[in-house]
């Protein structure tokens, strides 16, 4: 009695045969003419030893020189090699070849592409035919009895699909690279030695890569969840999204050409993004030694001092012109103030104790867990009045340079007043 997976596969060829070949006007008899021949096409005594035949049209592998290039299959040495590599597992954690349970593909002719399916048939026990015919088990056996052709004759066809090449050939549509090997000392040509490497691509782990994805996606619990998620519903259970997918196509209308596993997919994969992460720049940055000369770029408050520089200039001593003077003045004061929250706002994450340098005052005066002190005590604003007078003294003259005023003890006086009357908003 034949594995019920061997009956189902003979059954699904039957109906596929019958469907193809019965056309709506044939009559009774004529249908029944073609259901006897493809029974006996379809017989194991026939469709065996031609499978047998045309399973060394398919090779096994596990890096399908195809997906490198689909035209690499053939060049004028004859096939390329097929790769099937058999790695131990090893728990290293490195994602690579035999670390992941992946599928084996097979690539050649397309129209033999049915041997191939037979022979990656999982038995009842969890074995593929294909294993039980390299062991020679009796399910093997009694598979490959038959009349018309030897057992042995029958195994050595289906195994030449999963034989490896006697030699090693590859192709120049296949991306390569020379690593050095050996002691490679320019001066000396002689001991210049190098492997060429032909890149291939494990399909396996590509497909299974895209198998993982497909089901963290689009799995019936995932739709659910993104359901409830949608309709604000409650849920115990989170589920994650994979942004920055990129899909990848191999072979164009014809993914058959590439391999077993291509065509089983389409021909679509997914990879994911390998771009370098996007970093926000940050604008505001927790001062390490001093606010005044961290927290502000010239350009931040030029404009300001520039037109403060033409107050001074207008010797006019009118109550519009000393208006206009107090105004640049609580300007420049309401951008530091307004700079002075924005560290504040920041503080808790980027203020570092072991390598910052800051005045103690300072540190009071911006970081947001020194609120009770700034309440408790003034000793910490007096110094800072003094500091913001002077840093106003300093960037005027920064900012105008050769053409800026002498300013004298009225002009800091009046530096210091304004800062004075600012003194409860810099708590």
């Amino acid at each position: 009695m034949l594995d019920p997976a061997i009956n189902s596969f003979f059954i699904e060829r039957k109906e596929t045969w019958l469907k193809k070949n019965v056309k709506a006007s044939m009559d009774e008899l004529q249908v029944k003419e073609l259901s006897q021949v493809c029974e006996q096409q379809f017989s194991l005594n026939e469709w065996l030893p031609n499978a047998a035949k045309r399973a060394g049209q398919i090779s096994m592998a596990t890096h399908p020189c195809t997906f490198s290039h689909p035209s690499a299959r053939k060049n004028k040495n004859g096939y390329v090699s097929s790769v099937l590599v058999n790695v131990e597992r090893i728990e290293d954690g490195f994602l690579k070849t035999g670390n992941v349970s992946a599928a084996t593909d097979a690539l050649g002719n397309a129209a033999a592409l049915d041997v191939y399916k037979f022979l990656t048939l999982m038995m009842a026990d969890g074995k593929s035919l294909l294993e039980h015919i390299q062991q020679d088990t009796d399910l093997a056996t009694a598979l490959l009895t038959i009349k018309s052709v030897s057992y042995q004759e029958l195994k050595a066809g289906f195994m030449a699909m999963a034989e490896s090449s006697a030699e090693n050939i590859t192709s120049s549509k296949i991306k390569q690279v020379y690593f050095p090997v050996g002691d490679n000392d320019i001066a000396n040509s002689e001991t210049n030695n190098y492997h060429q490497l032909s890149l291939l691509t494990n399909s396996g782990m590509v497909y299974q890569l895209r198998s993982r994805l497909d089901k963290l996606r689009f799995s019936d619990e995932i739709k659910e969840l993104r359901d409830k998620k949608r309709k604000n519903e409650f849920s115990e259970q989170g589920f994650s999204e994979i942004y920055g997918l990129t899909t990848i196509g191999y072979g164009g209308t014809k993914p058959q050409n590439i391999s077993v596993l291509n065509n089983q997919n389409g021909g679509k994969a997914h990879l994911l993004s390998s771009l370098p992460p996007s970093i926000e720049k940050r604008d505001v940055y927790f001062p390490t030694s001093d606010f005044f000369v961290e927290s502000f770029k010239k350009y931040d408050y030029a404009d300001t001092f520039k037109a403060l520089h033409k107050v001074f200039e207008d010797h006019r001593n009118n109550i519009e012109t000393r208006d206009k003077r107090d105004r640049y003045l609580q300007d420049i004061i309401d951008l530091l103030i307004e700079k002075m929250w924005s560290v504040r706002a920041i503080s808790q994450a980027q203020y570092h104790q072991e390598t910052s340098k800051i005045a103690s005052h300072q540190l009071t005066w911006l970081h947001s867990d020194y609120e009770k002190e700034r309440e408790s005590s003034d000793q910490w604003l007096d110094k800072l009045v003094i500091e913001i007078s002077r840093w106003i003294s300093r960037s005027y003259e920064k900012v105008l340079a050769r053409k800026a005023i002498t300013l004298g003890e009225e002009e800091r006086l009046l530096f210091a007043n304004i800062v004075e009357h600012n003194r409860e908003f810099l708590k």
